[in-house]
């Protein structure tokens, strides 16, 4: 079962690069508690879902490239290719030479449609290429104006033309601290419409990762690599290849499926609302491992908090100016509060 990865934006491509490495480092790391048969089997799992052959063997990402400006793109067709152990196909790129000013109306109002059949042309192209095709993991930010704002767009079209299809965005959540002046429009924008046209949202939060680095991996000079790393193991370990229902050396099952299970999105928690997947393997260097995905109340505060200081914004009609002339009007904006408002009622709820 493959999965086709759509990166997006500065940050999208910078964490994709990342995610890829980490995945194909991982399947050539030592094979641990199993056996070299099981082990032979977990490898060819990971490729087949996230890479493609080319004819002298060399991996190619399954994934489509985006941004509105090339700079980081290059860099990351550069670092991949520079690794000799993978690379991004030829023709999985897309990029202009006019960014979108971190502003989401103009990634979404103006870049999204402008450039909407290149962008699905690309996408549907890497669709074909997979012999099982299981969904989309879309890769993005949402303080900026790329990877918000066409993020948004891309998935809404994702969800108009593979409708049946599985489609999981992950997204970084500001500082919050602050970034970008207008993040918190661009967030609650961005939220409103992934909670439309997405499956699941996997969030991660700038702040909670660099606390990581700090505390736990003692990293006194910080980076945006080292905060992408840690995603990126940790992203890989949600992605680590376990045991079919069927028994040991079955690796197909699709981590994407078990976002599927209405029985995660009740007010009330049933029996087997809890996926246990293992594996013998232990990802990476690690001796062991284990992650959690849930779905709990762990983010009402930090989106109650990023609604409420864009709802100032918005009552003082500060930056309104910057969206309107891109066709994002007020009642979209009431639409976003109201629909966010509604997400962390229901949250406390539960």
């Amino acid at each position: 079962m493959s999965i086709v990865t759509v990166q997006l934006g500065q940050c999208g491509n910078q964490i994709g690069f990342e995610v890829f490495d980490a995945l194909l480092s991982d399947s050539h790391s030592s094979q641990g508690l199993c056996c070299k048969r099981e082990n032979e089997a977990y490898q060819a799992s990971c490729k087949e879902r996230f890479f493609s052959e080319e004819e002298n063997g060399v991996p190619i990402a399954r994934a489509v490239l985006v941004d509105m400006e090339p700079k980081v793109i290059n860099q990351t067709l550069s670092k991949a290719a520079q690794s000799g152990r993978w690379k991004y196909g030829q023709h999985a790129c897309f990029c202009q030479k006019q960014g979108s000013g971190n502003n989401w109306a103009y990634g979404y109002s103006v870049h999204g449609p402008r450039h909407e059949e290149s962008i699905m042309n690309l996408i549907r192209k890497e669709v074909e290429k997979c012999d099982s095709f299981s969904g989309f993991f879309i890769i993005m930010s949402m303080a900026g104006g790329t990877g918000s704002g066409i993020g948004a767009f891309v998935t809404q079209n994702l969800q108009d033309q593979y409708s049946n299809s599985l489609k999981m965005n992950q997204i970084i959540w500001p500082y919050g601290t602050g970034e970008v002046i207008v993040q918190n429009y661009n967030s609650i924008l961005t939220l409103s419409h992934l909670y439309r046209s997405s499956d699941a949202l996997l969030v991660h939060e700038n702040d909670a990762v660099h606390k990581i680095c700090a505390k736990l991996m003692n990293i006194k000079q910080i980076s945006f690599s080292d905060i992408n790393q840690v995603l990126a193991h940790q992203l890989g370990s949600v992605f680590q290849p376990t045991y079919s229902a069927e028994s040991s050396f079955h690796y197909r099952r699709n981590p994407l499926e078990g976002f599927k299970d209405p029985a995660l999105y009740t007010s009330w928690l049933p029996v087997h609302a809890f996926n246990v997947w293992k594996t013998q393997r232990a990802f990476s260097k690690y001796e062991k491992s284990a992650v959690l995905v849930s779905n709990s109340q762990f983010l009402v505060k930090p989106l109650d908090m990023i609604v409420g200081k864009a709802w100032n914004m918005f009552a003082s009609k500060a930056y309104i100016h910057q969206y309107t002339k891109f066709g994002i009007e007020e009642e979209d904006f009431l639409d976003s509060f109201t629909s966010l408002e509604q997400v962390v009622a229901s949250y406390c709820n539960l």
